[in-house]
């Protein structure tokens, strides 16, 4: 009973998210309730620091959509709110799969949660790119920030966890971390994209701080 009941949850946390009349998921619905199914089946892990080479090489596609898929969604959930973050790739906590869960709000303050697997970053036509040059951190670099120009506006395709084909959209904050999720997956990291100062300083940050959550120490 408690197995079926079990399975039951994961199947509805884990249903195909509806699509609006351009083809893009609606990840704006029931977003507490789906976190939360996520997070509460998951167990959270260390983070995954700048330095191990899991983060710097691009990771493997998903191929098999089965239930250990399943359970590291639910373990990066997990590990997500543990570390309070928005977004989280598979290689920050040291899986080597192409695989993102985000709960993100955006500049209008409305609060978005899903998972990409497989992502690809659409490439903008030259009217839509508007750049902001706002600060960012990443997990993987704990307590440093540094300020990078992204798009303000960013389209991802992929597969969900289930491998059913979507894609996602996203402004603001929540565009900036649709591509520096991907850019994970592709073993980037935002501080790659800083120049020699910028990076040196994000570094001597994270090296001055004390990460506030779990963390796998460099050898």
């Amino acid at each position: 009973m408690a197995q079926q009941d079990t399975e039951q949850e994961r199947a509805g946390s884990s249903a195909v998210l509806p699509v609006d009349d351009e083809g893009f998921v609606i990840d704006t619905e029931d977003c507490e309730a789906r976190e939360t199914a996520y997070r509460e089946r998951g167990t959270s892990r260390p983070i995954t620091v700048v330095g191990n080479p899991v983060l710097h090489k691009e990771c493997k596609d998903v191929t098999e959509f089965d239930d250990k898929l399943a359970q590291l969604v639910d373990d990066m959930f997990a590990s997500q709110r543990t570390a309070e973050g928005v977004g989280l790739a598979a290689n920050q906590i040291g899986v080597d799969l192409k695989v993102f869960v985000y709960d993100c709000g955006d500049d209008e303050g409305v609060r978005h949660v899903g998972v990409v697997c497989n992502p690809v970053l659409q490439e903008l036509p030259a009217d839509q790119r508007r750049l902001d040059d706002s600060n960012e951190g990443c997990l993987s670099v704990p307590t440093a920030y540094a300020s990078l120009a992204r798009p303000d506006y960013a389209v991802v395709t992929g597969q969900d966890e289930k491998g059913n084909p979507i894609k996602v959209r996203g402004t603001g904050y929540f565009a900036r971390c649709l591509q520096h999720e991907t850019d994970h997956l592709y073993g980037y990291l935002y501080i790659d994209r800083l120049s020699k100062r910028d990076r040196k300083d994000a570094l001597r940050q994270m090296a001055e701080g004390t990460p506030r959550y779990p963390v796998v120490p460099n050898d």
